[in-house]
C-alpha cells in the first residue's frame, strides 16, 4: 500500500532481540523460583532441627546448654569457613555485591557462589543468627541470571538485565511478593526505568512466583486482623511515626556499620573464630529466649497481631537491633530485609499502643501502626519507599494502610536525608568494593 511504513531490518533485529531476552527472563524466573523455594524449605527444616535441639538441651540441663552453644558455634564457623575458603563475595546480604556488579564496579563472582550461599545461609540462619533469607535468594538468583545470559551468549547489556531480573525474582520468591521484586530492580538496583529492565524484571518475578507457589503454596507471609482505615484525626500520627522510623533507621545504619568495623578490627581472630563466637552467643540465647532469635518472622507476626506486651516492646526492639548487627558482622551469608521488618513492626506497634493510651478517644488500632512501621523503617534504612510499601502490602495481603504508608514513608525518607545519612546499601556497597580490592591487592 502506498505510504505504508514497514519496520526496518534494524528494528526487526532490535525487537527480535528483545523478545529473545524476554524468553530468557522467563527461564531466569524458573531457575530463581526453584532454587529460592528450595532454600526456603531448607531453612524451615533447619529451624525445626534447632527447635528440637533446644527442647533436647533443656532436658539435659547444663550439658545440654553447652552442647547447644557448641552446635550453633560450629554451624556459624562452618558457614564462615565456606565463605572464606571458596567464595568471599558470599558474605553478608549479597545485595551490595549485586549492585556493584550491575554498576560495573566489580566483576561477577564465580558461579560456585550459588552452592556456597545456599549451604552457608542454611547453616548460619539455621543456627539462629538474626539474618534474612532474602539476601542469599537475591544473590543466588542474580548469579543464575548472569549464568543463563552467558550460556546463551548474550552481550553485557542483556546479561546485566538478566542479572538484575534474577535478583528481583529472588526477592519476590523470598517474600512471596512478585510486584515488590520487579519494583526492587527498578528502584534500588538499576535506579532508573528501562524498557528491557522492566520487561525482564517483571517476567522473571512472575515465573519465579509461579514456580515457588507450586512448592511453597500461595498464602501471604503474614496474617493480619481486619483493619479499620485511618481517619482524618489519626493520619497525622503516621507522619510522626515516619519521622521516628527515619531517626531509628539512622541509628540502625550507624550501629550496623560500626559493628562491622569493630569485627573487621579483630584481625587477631580468624573469620571462623569470630563467627563461632557469634554462634555460641546465639546458642546461649536460644536456651533462654528461643523465640527471639533467627530471621524473625514469628516476632513480626506477633507484632502484627498485637500479641506482645507493651512494656516488652522496647526491650525486644533493642535486643533484635543489637543481635542483628552482631549477626551480620559474623561474615556468614544472610540478609537484612527480614530483620528490618521485625524492627519496623516492633517500633510501629509500640508507637501505636502509646498513642492508644495517650489518645483513647481516637479509637486507635495499634496493629495498623505495626504494618506502617514495617514499610517506614525499611524506607528509612534503604531509601526505597515504593519497594517497601509494595513489599509490606503483598506480605500482609492488606491494602487498608496504603494511604498512611505514603505519609509515613515520605517522612521516613526525608528524615535521614536531612540528617545526611546515606542509604545502607550504598555504604555496604562501598565496603564491599574496598574489601574486594584489598583481596586482589589493588
Amino acid at each position: 500500500m502506498i505510504g505504508e511504513q514497514r519496520p526496518s531490518a534494524e528494528a526487526d533485529g532490535k525487537y527480535g532481540g528483545l523478545a529473545a531476552l524476554a524468553l530468557l527472563a522467563l527461564g531466569v524466573g524458573v531457575a530463581s523460583g526453584l532454587v529460592s523455594a528450595l532454600f526456603i524449605l531448607a531453612l524451615g527444616q533447619a529451624d525445626r532441627v534447632r527447635d528440637a535441639m533446644v527442647d533436647w538441651a533443656h532436658s539435659q540441663g547444663l550439658p545440654g546448654f553447652a552442647a547447644l552453644a557448641l552446635a550453633c558455634a560450629i554451624a556459624a564457623a562452618a558457614a564462615a569457613w565456606l565463605v572464606r575458603r571458596f567464595s568471599p563475595d558470599a558474605a553478608g546480604s549479597g545485595i551490595p555485591h549485586v549492585e556493584a556488579v550491575l554498576n560495573a564496579e566489580l566483576p561477577q563472582a564465580p558461579y560456585r557462589i550459588v552452592p556456597i550461599k545456599f549451604v552457608g545461609g542454611v547453616l548460619a540462619i539455621g543456627a539462629g543468627l538474626a539474618l534474612g533469607r532474602e539476601g542469599p535468594s537475591v544473590q543466588m538468583s542474580a548469579t543464575l541470571g548472569q549464568l543463563i545470559g552467558k550460556v546463551f551468549r548474550r552481550d553485557w547489556p542483556d546479561c546485566r538485565a538478566l542479572l538484575a531480573a534474577g535478583a528481583g525474582a529472588g526477592l519476590a520468591t523470598a517474600f512471596n511478593a512478585p510486584l515488590a521484586g520487579g519494583i526492587f530492580v527498578l528502584e534500588e538496583l538499576v535506579r532508573r526505568f528501562e524498557v528491557r529492565g522492566a520487561i525482564t524484571a517483571l517476567g522473571a518475578s512472575a515465573t519465579a512466583i509461579s514456580v515457588s507457589r507450586v512448592i511453597l503454596g500461595d498464602a501471604p507471609d503474614f496474617h493480619v486482623s481486619a483493619l479499620v482505615p485511618a481517619t482524618a484525626a489519626t493520619r497525622p500520627l503516621f507522619f510522626v511515626l515516619g519521622a521516628l522510623a527515619g531517626v531509628a533507621a539512622v541509628g540502625y545504619n550507624l550501629l550496623l556499620l560500626r559493628t562491622l568495623a569493630l569485627f573487621d578490627g579483630m584481625t587477631a581472630l580468624p573469620a571462623e573464630a569470630r563467627a563461632a563466637l557469634v554462634g555460641a552467643l546465639v546458642g546461649m540465647l536460644a536456651w533462654s529466649v528461643p523465640d527471639l532469635i533467627g530471621g524473625g518472622d514469628p516476632i513480626t507476626q506477633r507484632a502484627l497481631l498485637g500479641a506482645d506486651a507493651f512494656a516488652l516492646l522496647p526491650l525486644v526492639f533493642l535486643f533484635r537491633l543489637g543481635l542483628g548487627a552482631i549477626s551480620y558482622s559474623a561474615g556468614t551469608p544472610g540478609g537484612l530485609f527480614a530483620p528490618m521488618l521485625v524492627l519496623g513492626a516492633q517500633l510501629g506497634l509500640f508507637f501505636g499502643e502509646a498513642c492508644q493510651l495517650a489518645l483513647p478517644g481516637l479509637h486507635i488500632q495499634p496493629e495498623g501502626f505495626a504494618i506502617v512501621g514495617m514499610a517506614a523503617f525499611f524506607t528509612g534504612v534503604v531509601r526505597a519507599p515504593l519497594t517497601g510499601i509494595v513489599l509490606v502490602t503483598e506480605m500482609t495481603a492488606d491494602v487498608t494502610m496504603l494511604l498512611p504508608m505514603l505519609g509515613a514513608c515520605a517522612m521516613a525518607m526525608l528524615t535521614p536525608t536531612l540528617l545526611r545519612n546515606p542509604p545502607i546499601y550504598d555504604s555496604l556497597r562501598e565496603r564491599t568494593i574496598e574489601r574486594a580490592k584489598a583481596r586482589r591487592g589493588l
